[in-house]
This record gives structure tokens, sequence and C-alpha cells, in this order.
């Protein structure tokens, strides 16, 4: 199936690693140009530049950002427009994972996953929309939230699961507001992958991930990405406001 994604230009935050550099290379096999937003390994960013022009032939650019920060997210838009051309595609993948339980957990560390995880999607969303409705144009956003907004957490993970359980209502709120402006706003909610993110606790408790998958096995990013670029596409031309479950069955709804 041709996607129809050539030449379009992607922004995909927390794109150096993990299933941000599978999106990344995703969209690139697509022929889109991809900006690769990154907070600090710059080599890394650089790595996911290269490989897309290897693999794919595809243009990229490392973009340096922290995506809770307005000022930061003003100058990737700008960099990105400048060096690729105006954005079709963002993808809102950065994402921190920390663990902490509610008993010890620092109003710090509350504050600080949800500026990355729900205020910088806001930040980003909130940029795309402005500069695709002052030019009259549609866009497509595809927010990484988890199914641990819909399940919750046992392991630490609260602060995690509550924000993106907030990402989730507001990938609908948005998506209401500009369905008719031709803006597409959805999300996909990722199971336990094989990603530097979940290493550790992957070689502390696969077997029981692994257990709590119908599927039976841990994702691949590449797997999660393909979700992605389906739906930065316009083939999914009659879908707004969904969060794709893309778990190996621990969500079924």
């Amino acid at each position: 199936m041709d996607l129809r994604l050539r030449d379009k230009v992607a922004l995909v935050t927390g794109g150096s690693r993990g299933l941000g550099r599978a999106i990344c290379l995703g969209l690139a096999a697509e022929g889109v140009k991809v900006a690769v937003n990154y907070r600090r390994d710059e080599a890394a960013a650089g790595e996911v530049v290269e490989a897309m022009q290897n693999l794919h032939a595809a243009r990229g650019i490392a973009l340096q950002g922290n995506v809770a920060e307005s000022v930061d997210v003003v100058r990737m838009f700008d960099r990105c427009e400048e060096d690729l051309g105006p954005i079709d595609i963002l993808v809102n993948n950065a994402g921190v994972w920390p663990t902490a339980y509610v008993r010890d957990m620092t109003e710090e560390e509350w504050d600080a996953t949800f500026a990355v995880n729900l205020k910088g999607a806001f930040l980003t969303c909130r940029e795309a929309v402005r500069r695709w409705l002052d030019r009259d144009r549609g866009g497509r956003i595809v927010n990484v939230t988890t199914q641990a907004a819909f399940r919750g957490s046992t392991t630490g993970h609260a602060h995690y699961a509550a924000s993106k359980a907030g990402l989730v209502t507001f990938t609908v709120s948005l998506a209401r507001e500009v369905a008719r402006s031709g803006i597409f706003v959805n999300a996909v909610a990722p199971g336990m992958m094989r990603t530097d993110m979940a290493r550790e606790a992957l070689e502390e408790s696969e077997e029981k991930y692994i257990q709590r998958t119908p599927l039976g096995r841990i994702a691949e990013p590449a797997e999660i990405a393909d979700v992605v670029v389906f739906l930065a596409s316009d083939r999914a031309s009659y879908t707004t406001g969904a969060t794709f479950d893309a778990t190996g069955g621990m969500l079924m709804r």
C-alpha cells in the first residue's frame, strides 16, 4: 500500500533512540523528510539522520530542544521549516519513565514527569496547530501514550501513567477542536518494547511482562512504529481522536 507520504515533512520528538528512532526510520522509508528532536544525545540523533540517508536516501536534520520549554519548541519548528519545509506531521514521542512509589515521590519528580510527557505534547501540538490554522492547511499529529494510561501502574510509575492518561484525553479534546480544519490527531498506546528505556525492567522481570501479554512476547520498536506511520498518512483518512492499542493484547477494548 502506498501511504502517499513522499516529500512530506515530519518532526519526531525524542527521535534519537528507541521507539523514536524506529519512527524516524519508518517515516524515512516512505520518503518523508524528518527532523529528529533530541534533548541531550547529539551523537545518537546524528546517527539516526545518517541512517535515514544511508538506508532510504531520505533527508533529515537533528534538532536539539527541550519540548517542555516553549522557546525551544518555537525554535525547533522554525529551524525545521528553514531546512526541510513546513511541517506536515508531528509525532510526540518524547517521554520519561522514572520510578518512584507515590509514598516516596517528590513534587519535583511529579512535575518533571508531567512537564515532558504532557506539557511537552501540549506545547508542540499548540505550535503545530497555530501554524496550520494560520496557513489554512491541514496536518497530522500522532501522540505516543501507553497501555498504563488505561491500566495504571503497580511498579512505581504512577506519575508516568497519569501523565500519559492525560495525553489520551488531550488527544481527544484537540481532535474535536480541529477536525473540521483538516487536522487529524490520534494516539498510539504501546505495550512493553525492547528499548533502552525498558532495558532494566526487562532484565529484572521479562517473564512477568511476557505472561501479561497474550501474544507471549515483547514488541520490537519497529512494530509500533508501523502503526504510527500509518496514522501519519492520508490512508488514515477517516480516523481522528482515536487511541490505537499496540500492546500484544494487553489491552483488548
